[in-house]
């Protein structure tokens, strides 16, 4: 993703701000919920935005590292969060070199749309080895025409769950959904990917 898929989003980080944080977590997240771990773990949030998502799941007792290419947006999220606990990174897909250890649940949300065809396989296989042994993935797609001047693709979930599979994942749920914010023409897949069981030996 590098710094193309950022491209707009610094520009309109004041309107973004006001725009993100005028759903709650709950409402994008709601049919996934039940698969947010209920003991505090470790959470990765790639493409944190504001932190909206990253700031309810510390509330919930997690230990959450936000990632956040768009320094106009980290920078709303440090302001509007402030005192949540959040570990902010700046980093991008698919390498994000600036994090290490493992995650019992790593969440993207509006995220994976930002990255080019050869870029997603390496992007899943990062994620794959960042996600402890009974970890989850939450990723979700976004559907529909690409506002201009974003760097976007209308990512197919088939692809996502084939590579999900190759890099080791295997989903666990998939589900559409139209847009909250009433975009003409916008929907949206969830997905959720753990680890596939390891073969007895």
């Amino acid at each position: 993703m590098s710094t193309k898929g950022t491209q707009g989003y610094g520009v309109e980080a004041d309107r973004l701000a006001d725009q993100y944080e005028s759903l709650t977590s709950d409402d994008v997240l709601g049919d996934v919920l039940h698969l947010i771990p209920g003991k505090p773990g470790r959470v990765l949030d790639v493409g944190a935005g504001t932190g909206r998502d990253a700031a309810a799941l510390a509330l919930r007792g997690h230990t959450v590292t936000a990632v956040e290419p768009t320094p106009e947006l980290r920078a709303h999220g440090r302001r509007l969060h402030e005192g949540a606990g959040i570990a902010w990174v700046d980093d991008t897909l698919p390498d994000l070199s600036a994090v290490s250890g493992t995650f019992d649940l790593v969440l993207l949300v509006a995220v994976w749309m930002h990255l080019e065809a050869a870029e997603r396989p390496r992007a899943m296989r990062r994620l794959a080895g960042l996600l402890a042994p009974e970890g989850t993935v939450l990723l979700t797609l976004r559907h529909g025409p690409t506002p201009p001047g974003r760097h976007m693709f209308d990512v197919p979930a088939d692809e996502t769950v084939a590579q999900a599979d190759e890099a080791g994942l295997r989903a666990v749920h998939l589900s559409t959904w139209g847009d909250l914010l009433g975009r003409p023409g916008v929907r949206w897949t969830t997905l959720a990917f753990t680890s596939r069981p390891r073969p007895s030996s």
